[in-house]
């Protein structure tokens, strides 16, 4: 019991050098560049949000803002014996690992000049991509829209990675309802230490507008189809 009271003891004490060191991360948050910002972060995961059902709702019915449900599909068309299914599932998910490779070694090369920001150049390659995307005619195949959207989902998320030192993903939402849950519960522990609710609200913030964002462009979708992607305009 004795050794087990000083293992409890220790882990309190690491927990405790943990929030101080968060803390003075927090403290930094001055230093931080706009493309760093929480704010950033919630306009682009609702332009996430909007991708993912735009494809889904009139581009193929697949996600081209994540993979994980488009994965699940494959290995169901492969234990279906559904080879055409799978390799049409194959496109959205090439394009996707093909496009963060290609966002890691161009972020890469533009760091070299130092008055360019690949993160800003980014943002502008999406508004132009989803302008010409609009303008392309509906008889334009399906797998034209899921690999571009693929592409620039992958980039995105590859780019942005951290909101104020706070890993944060701008496509999907599973890390967020984990960490709404986790920080929730850590709060309830230790009602003083409301940096664990103001986290945990920023995840669950992070959750509602990717939902506004595939709400937003359902309705659209509903009204204008193909044209329905300037929506996502309107955040970026």
């Amino acid at each position: 019991m004795k050794d087990y009271d000083e293992v409890e003891q220790n882990v309190e004490q690491l927990e405790n050098e943990l929030e101080e060191v968060e803390e003075e991360l927090e403290q930094e948050e001055e230093g931080f560049l706009e493309c760093e910002r929480w704010r950033c972060f919630l306009l682009l995961i609702t332009v996430g949000g909007f991708f993912g059902a735009y494809t889904f709702s009139v581009k193929g019915g697949v996600f081209c803002n994540a993979q994980t449900a488009n994965i699940v599909l494959f290995g169901m068309a492969l234990g279906n014996m559904d080879w055409s299914r799978a390799a049409y599932l194959l496109i959205p998910i090439s394009s996707y690992f093909i496009g963060t490779m290609v966002s890691e070694y161009l972020a890469l090369k533009i760091k070299k000049y130092r008055k360019l920001r690949w993160d800003t150049i980014l943002i502008g390659i999406e508004i132009i991509t989803v302008i010409i995307l609009g303008l392309l005619p509906s008889s334009v195949p399906d797998q034209v829209f899921q690999v571009t959207i693929n592409f620039i989902c992958a980039m995105q998320f590859n780019t942005f990675r951290q909101a104020e030192k706070v890993g944060m993903a701008t496509t999907f939402v599973t890390n967020h309802i984990r960490q709404t849950g986790s920080f929730f519960v850590r709060w309830l522990r230790k009602r003083h230490e409301k940096k664990y609710l103001n986290r945990s609200l920023r995840h669950l913030c992070m959750i509602l507008c990717f939902i506004a964002g595939a709400i937003f462009s359902t309705f659209l979708c509903a009204y204008f189809k193909d044209r329905a992607i300037w929506g996502a305009l309107i955040f970026l």
